[in-house]
């Protein structure tokens, strides 16, 4: 177990090590940066969705994923970020009090 915790942490380092030693000139490069931005956005929703329907190794549809569902329906409609929070936990609550979905 030990043993991949210290690989991980050698590949984090080696990872951080490498981006000091990229030439400036190709970190502004506007394709780069557009690129970085689109990866990390699309990270971040593969995480979302992953630990939103994902539950012991199985694919579920619970309160969570209503949850996701109405905070995703409140930034279309451009509500402030803590009105899509409440919103949210709102409809997992209401979900799960209903007993819907678990």
């Amino acid at each position: 177990m030990w043993g991949w915790v210290l690989l991980a942490c050698a590949g984090c380092f080696a990872t951080k090590l490498a981006g000091f030693l990229v030439p400036r000139r190709f970190l502004d490069d506007h394709r780069t940066v557009v690129t970085m931005a689109g990866m990390t956005v699309g990270v971040l929703a593969g995480l979302v969705a992953l630990s939103t329907v994902e539950a012991g190794g199985r694919v579920v549809a619970d309160a969570r994923l209503a949850a996701l569902v109405v905070a995703l329906v409140a930034l279309r409609l451009k509500a402030p970020f803590l009105l899509v929070v409440v919103l949210g936990a709102a409809a997992a609550a209401l979900v799960r009090l209903l007993g819907v979905a678990g």
